[in-house]
């Protein structure tokens, strides 16, 4: 293995709880709709642009988006906890030398607004891949093969690790390892209905797991 690959919300930050708030507002602001969790969950998979144009029925599309990255920005670090476990993880597998990366549906600029908030430094990092990046949202392996094929690793090199379905499909259509997690408070799939190679529960499992 020299890859470690890795989803970002629920799986390396337990955003959701700031992205669910964030899709509400806006939401309820434009639409006058009240979403539940559940609600939100069921849009994910492109960027958060994209999941508000294609879902808001009122035309102030873009003032929307802008609302949504500044009431995630604003509400991140009270609702977002740093997690020193998931840190620590970072840095060991970093220190050993694997090549280290993130692939996400979200949007480069809400990433940005949580590795800044969270400290997460970027330089751990050989690869990042946002819903930006990519015509084809997970499950479709699109930015998994992409992020491969950038880091010059063959697929039986790497593992991906994310806390849904959707991830957990990517992996295995990329032909990767998969390992579905559920180790932060919120995560996407309380069960998993394609199985991954792994299920880990709490961090130190995992890391435990390199021997």
């Amino acid at each position: 293995m020299k890859a470690i690959l890795f989803d970002f919300d629920g799986t390396l930050a337990n955003t959701l709880p700031v992205s669910f708030y964030a899709f509400q507002q806006v939401f309820n602001t434009y639409d006058g709709k009240d979403l539940s969790d559940e609600d939100v969950k069921n849009m994910f998979g492109p960027p958060e642009p994209e999941i508000i144009r294609g879902n808001l029925q009122h035309s102030d599309k873009e003032k929307a988006v802008d609302l949504f990255l500044e009431i995630y920005e604003k509400n991140h670090k009270a609702l977002v906890e740093p997690n020193q476990e998931v840190t620590d993880m970072i840095k060991m597998l970093k220190e050993r030398g694997y090549k280290l990366a993130i692939i996400t549906g979200k949007s480069r600029a809400s990433l940005d607004i949580s590795l800044n908030a969270l400290e997460m430094d970027e330089v751990f990092f050989d690869s990042i891949v946002t819903g930006d990046d990519v015509v084809n949202a997970k499950p479709n392996p699109e930015g998994l093969l992409n992020t491969l094929r950038d880091m010059n690793i063959e697929k039986s090199e790497a593992m991906f690790i994310g806390d849904s379905n959707a991830d957990i499909e990517a992996g295995k259509q990329a032909g990767v390892t998969t390992v579905g997690v559920q180790w932060l408070p919120e995560f996407q799939s309380s069960e998993f209905t394609m199985k991954p190679d792994k299920i880990y529960k709490k961090v130190s499992d995992f890391t435990q797991s390199f021997g």
